[in-house]
């Protein structure tokens, strides 16, 4: 099995959604473009990936959604050394089709009471969908490593969600551990790199907003 040496998760760079919640009840989520800010940090990241890649091939995987299309873009990475493949299963959690701004900020509000892991959007999912999609594509990338001209770096272009919940079953942490982190910001990396001891290991944490509040002894 040719298992790469990085695995390399990026979020998004910021999008029109990010700076004007309101711009969700005229079109659609998956079609909202970056914001000039977006571009830029698509741009800062890309520089990083050029540095840490070098020549080598990389393997991308990118959501569906425009914004993350356009930050893929963003990166300006060499097409002779890139494979692309839209994967839909690495978009954003569905939170209905046209949203109502007010109705959602009310639904944010009990998410956050109830567990943004189990909390369910009326029409939408909640972050165990999401996670169940995120498994199955896990399931998937292991089997694209048994190629033996795998190449050595993969890169995912998702969203903050889905990288914590990629995060979350790659190194099965509870939910309790989940609900206690923080989403990157737009553009931000993590990248989970092969050790010596063939186990992988993440580059840095994500940030934690409060401690895990486990009910038992998987805490």
């Amino acid at each position: 099995m040719a298992r790469p040496r990085r695995i390399v998760l990026v979020r998004h760079g910021e999008s029109r959604g990010n700076v004007d919640d309101s711009v969700y009840e005229r079109e659609p989520d998956h079609a909202l473009a970056l914001t000039e800010r977006g571009w830029r940090q698509a741009e800062e990241t890309g520089k990083k990936l050029r540095e840490l890649f070098g020549r080598e091939r990389v393997s991308v995987y990118v959501s569906p959604y425009r914004r993350t299309h356009e930050t893929l873009r963003g990166f300006h990475l060499d097409p002779e050394r890139i494979r692309v493949r839209e994967e839909p299963r690495l978009r954003e959690q569905d939170w209905g089709n046209w949203q109502d701004r007010e109705d959602v900020r009310l639904q944010k509000a009990y998410r956050d009471a109830y567990g943004h892991f189990f909390y369910r959007f009326a029409q939408g999912e909640s972050g165990a969908d999401v996670y169940d999609r995120v498994g199955g594509f896990l399931e998937s990338l292991f089997r694209s490593f048994e190629a033996p001209d795998h190449p050595p770096n993969v890169l995912i272009v998702t969203h903050g969600l889905a990288m914590r919940l990629f995060c979350m079953r790659w190194f099965h942490w509870t939910v309790a551990e989940f609900e206690s982190l923080s989403n990157p910001g737009n553009g931000e990396m993590r990248m989970l790199v092969l050790g010596d001891d063939d186990k992988y290991v993440l580059d840095r944490p994500f940030e934690r907003w409060r401690n895990p509040e486990p009910y038992g002894i998987t805490g």
